[in-house]
């Protein structure tokens, strides 16, 4: 599908490239590469993403060009979506109307556009753009590689997600080759956090429960006014909960303004929390993943542990 991906890209000029609302290292780094391979190529490129940059993430090459709405790129021929499941979860319009193209690493992808590349096998989106970019011959340039390398540091859990292999580290050690800085960008990331996540967190950590091999914590409304959080800032917090001793699943919950509740899914391993996002309508990665789901609480709680006793887990066998 690589050769198809490129085929459909020689065709046109203009393009649209976007991912998931609420966007990832993943999501913003292998569209800023993606976008600045193509213009590389000769084409045009602009990144759009409904909710812009989180902030860990402005330092990133490219990032003060990212628009937050598809008007401000008329005339595109075609949208590239990157590692998101549908053109729904973009939040964006009129991507219905232009040619798509589907890259995405996730197990739970679907086929949704007119070219889907789909490689459950790549340990980040941004392994994929690496290899587009090999295919088509464009130099990685120390922008592209910071950018890619950042995707797949966040997109593996700092190189710890179960599909983390001697071809991952492989692929850190070209880009850093290429020029990504893996001293400053650890820092960006891990260690520019406001002081809004920090003060969420502590909320959180108030509020953690544990049965056995499972535990999970969650944020309500009123906590996030009074940190005076932002979304992006509740990004981590259920890896806090899955750093526990024994504990193999640990959840996160988000109340948002309707209600329901956003749920962050990790696992050490034991158990495939994609395959329990997915009966939510969710989905991501077998070791992290996420869904929505009504509230009250103890009800998302009850439903998501309902599903997890369907595949087999007994949170209290130690």
């Amino acid at each position: 599908m690589l050769d198809e991906v490129l085929n459909q890209i020689e065709k046109r000029q203009k393009f649209i490239l976007t991912s998931h609302a609420r966007p990832d290292g993943d999501a913003l780094g292998s569209a800023l590469a993606c976008a600045q391979i193509l213009r590389s190529m000769g084409k045009q490129a602009n990144v759009v993403l409904s909710d812009g940059v989180p902030a860990i993430y402005e330092p990133l090459p490219f990032a003060d060009t990212v628009l937050r709405d598809t008007a401000q790129a008329p005339g595109a021929d075609a949208a590239i979506i990157l590692e998101c499941d549908s053109v729904a979860r973009t939040r964006l319009t009129g991507l219905e109307n232009h040619y798509l193209i589907n890259i995405d690493h996730h197990a739970t992808a679907r086929p949704f556009a007119n070219v889907n590349w789909i490689d459950p096998n790549a340990c980040a989106t941004a392994e994929m753009i690496f290899r587009l970019a090999r295919e088509a011959e464009v130099k990685i340039s120390p922008e592209i590689a910071t950018c890619l390398y950042t995707a797949v540091l966040t997109d593996t859990g700092s190189f710890c997600f179960h599909g983390t292999t001697e071809h991952t580290f492989a692929l850190a050690q070209e880009l850093v080759r290429c020029g990504a800085d893996p001293v400053r960008i650890a820092q960006n990331v891990y260690f520019s956090t406001h002081l809004s996540k920090m003060r969420l967190l502590g909320s959180a950590l108030s509020n953690l429960r544990r049965e056995g091999s499972l535990a999970w914590m969650h944020v309500d409304r009123e906590a996030m006014e009074n940190c005076q959080a932002a979304d992006e800032d509740c990004e981590g917090l259920v890896n806090y909960a899955l750093a526990i001793q024994g504990i193999e699943v640990a959840l996160f919950f988000r109340e948002q303004s309707d209600g329901r509740f956003r749920v962050s899914l990790r696992s050490k391993g034991a158990v495939n929390v994609a395959q329990v996002a997915e009966a939510f309508g969710g989905g991501g990665h077998s070791c992290a993943s996420g869904c929505a789901l009504d509230g009250p609480l103890p009800s998302a709680l009850e439903q998501l542990r309902a599903q997890l006793r369907v595949r087999g887990y007994d949170a209290h066998v130690q």
